[in-house]
């Protein structure tokens, strides 16, 4: 007999990440990774696969391997594994097998590096930081304060920042001290070797406003691989999250954006740069040019071909597409994709296969090889098939609704057992951002409503990204404003579907998702629950407190708080709490300066002097993104407390 998917998929799942292809294509390097639930610990090791028709086979044996990366010339394997003062470092070790030994020694450890093209140095990103303590410091006898000089102090997940910076360094591959190549109180990242190892392209946030804006505009910079001044190559662009080098060294490709007020993340386009030339722009509001984020998120990466095509994923009305388009201008090309959502792309030397990192509606994330010529597929990993013919996913269907001019895209999930006839309750679930989608992937949150008995409504309303950059703006200076009224006549038109119980709705969202669903609760009556996750509640009070306050709160808020306080007080749910009249569970992290816990106890107060019904759960040691990457009790508890919540009252 088959069974919902439950909380615990936590410790179920097996994960996979970071694929990575020998130059010639034969190999497949990936990281697989579970959490051992008797030491409550995530472990990640390097599997190697000869794509031949091989099973993946373990490759290293450390408890938090990752990062894979063959050498140009397929000799050598790196990979990022702690050291003794749990640092990641660069550890190298034969392609064909055998010990690994440590290279780099960065007292901060590393974010990224990557491999020259003669296989004999790797650049690398790691902290540069003033204030660092001694390696011998001992906090307990010696106490140290913490001095904030900048508005940029802090980062959720990462934490505190003070006035360190990521800077780019190059170590041998035989070993040696590294050598610092950049320098400034800025960040830089994404560092892409020239194709004849003399120069490394890199973004950086180098403006003079860097300190305000911050992560939101950032420039591509050359650099001799020897050191010296960085030339900017993206002049006329705003933000800038991935590179790649044309065969003959001349000309860069970006994803970026020439919008001030946007960010590549929200919706970006493909650019080719060339010094003393005005950017080229390759392709249009169509599609979104993926481009990850590390240290949190995968690089995506782009491939600019020996035939003169670029190769990148693309973001499509929450698909994803692995596409080509002409380096001189053209028509883009969908390889492959549609119904997925990939993550991250590795490419052989030829660009003749590729293998992406998925997740599907069936699937919380596999491995999946391409040939490229033809688009044909084939996938490479399956290590949860056997849980999910036990838990069969939730069913995905779609559908739009016309709303001011614009098609407003809904996910719908029923339980996999979906009859028609029968009545069901439903959940209302509101992506962050607001500049995020639902795409079509496995989402554990939906699917553990879903599979318990619950239709669960997700849906895109202007703001969300992937639909072009009109639709993804058009949330800026607005929030609870058009993309509320897309959400309500979204709820609307499902309530009327004779399988949906009307009477039994409930609400839930995280970050913008958890500010859209108590503003939802603030303006309407008729969801019976709430679970508000990390929210947005008082936007004047999160614009001093927040971690992305000032740079992400002005564009999205209309402004300065000081210019604006009338619009942050009329945008704020707190001033509607008053009308809240459904149940309402809080959940927060105690850790999280993406929207700080003083959100949530602003909100607890404010509903339990008025005497709603409210509940308050925090986390302890728990960031804005812990719901994904946090501890696996606190992921697991979030889960089980949700699906409580919506049980006792749906």
């Amino acid at each position: 007999m088959t069974q919902p998917i439950t909380p615990d998929l936590v410790y179920k799942l097996i994960g996979v990440g970071d694929p990575y292809l020998s130059p010639d294509g034969r190999r497949l390097a990936f990281v697989k990774s579970w959490v051992d639930r008797d030491a409550m610990e995530p472990r990640s090791q390097v599997q190697m696969m000869e794509l031949a028709g091989g099973e993946a086979v373990p490759f290293t044996q450390g408890n938090r391997d990752g990062g894979p990366q063959f050498s140009p010339d397929g000799q050598t394997l790196a990979l990022l594994r702690r050291d003794s003062k749990d640092k990641p470092q660069v550890w190298l070790m034969n392609a064909a097998g055998g010990e690994a030994w440590q290279l780099t020694h960065a007292s901060a450890g590393v974010t990224e590096y990557v491999w020259a093209p003669d296989s004999g140095s790797i650049a690398f990103i790691s902290d540069v930081d003033p204030d660092q303590p001694p390696p011998d410091h001992n906090p307990q006898k010696d106490p140290r304060v913490k001095v904030a000089r900048r508005i940029r102090y802090r980062v959720d997940t990462i934490g505190w920042r003070g006035d360190a910076h990521r800077h780019l360094f190059v170590i041998g591959a035989g070993g040696g001290d590294a050598r610092q190549v950049t320098d400034g109180d800025w960040d830089d990242a994404y560092p892409v070797w020239s194709p004849d190892g003399t120069r490394i392209a890199f973004t950086s946030g180098r403006r003079d406003d860097r300190d305000i804006w911050g992560a939101f505009l950032s420039e591509a910079y050359v650099v001799a691989a020897a050191g010296g001044d960085a030339q900017l190559w993206s002049g006329g662009l705003y933000s800038v999250g991935a590179l790649a080098w044309s065969p003959d060294g001349n000309r860069l490709v970006a994803a970026a954006s020439d919008i001030m007020e946007g960010n590549v993340g929200f919706q970006g386009w493909l650019f080719v740069l060339e010094p003393g030339k005005s950017p080229h722009r390759l392709t249009d509001d169509s599609i979104r040019p993926v481009v990850g984020g590390p240290p949190l998120l995968p690089l995506a990466r782009l491939k600019w071909a020996g035939d003169n095509r670029i190769l990148f994923m693309a973001d499509r009305h929450g698909e994803s597409f692995l596409c080509s388009v002409p380096a001189e201008g053209g028509d883009v090309q969908r390889i492959s994709g549609g119904g997925i959502q990939m993550a991250t792309v590795a490419f052989d030397a030829s660009a003749e296969n590729a293998c992406v990192l998925y997740a599907s509606p069936s699937s919380a994330g596999d491995i999946q090889w391409i040939d490229i010529a033809v688009g044909v597929t084939r996938q490479l990993t399956g290590y949860n098939r056997a849980y999910f013919q036990e838990h069969p996913p939730a069913q995905l269907q779609k559908s739009s609704i016309s709303r001011g001019g614009l098609e407003i895209e809904c996910r719908v999930w029923v339980p996999p057992d979906f009859d028609e006839s029968r009545k069901y309750p439903m959940i209302l679930e509101i992506h962050g951002g607001p500049n995020a989608a639902f795409y079509d992937a496995f989402t554990p949150i939906h699917q553990v409503l879903a599979t318990a008995g619950y239709i669960v409504l997700a849906v895109n309303p202007r703001g969300s990204s992937t639909y072009g950059g009109d639709f993804t703006m058009a949330v800026l200076g607005d929030w609870g404003g058009q993309d509320y009224l897309d959400i309500m006549a979204a709820v609307d038109e499902m309530s009327s579907r004779p399988y949906v119980d009307a009477s039994r709705l409930g609400i839930h969202g995280y970050s913008y998702g958890g500010f859209m669903a108590s503003w939802t609760i603030g303006h309407t009556g008729r969801f019976k629950a709430a679970l508000v996750g990390a929210p947005c509640i008082n936007l004047s009070s999160m614009y001093g407190t927040s971690d992305i306050g000032v740079g992400f709160g002005e564009r999205q808020w209309g402004g300065t708080r000081k210019d604006n306080l009338d619009v942050y007080y009329a945008h704020s749910p707190l001033t509607y709490a008053p009308n809240v009249s459904t149940p309402v569970l809080l959940m927060h992290g105690e850790a999280d300066v993406r929207c700080p816990i003083e959100q949530s106890e602003q909100y607890f107060v404010a509903l339990k002097r008025l005497g709603k019904d409210v509940e308050f759960v925090r986390f302890p040691n728990c960031s804005h993104l812990f719901i994904r990457m946090g501890h696996p009790k606190m992921r697991e508890e979030y889960l089980s407390r949700m699906l409580a919540w919506f049980n006792q009252r749906l």
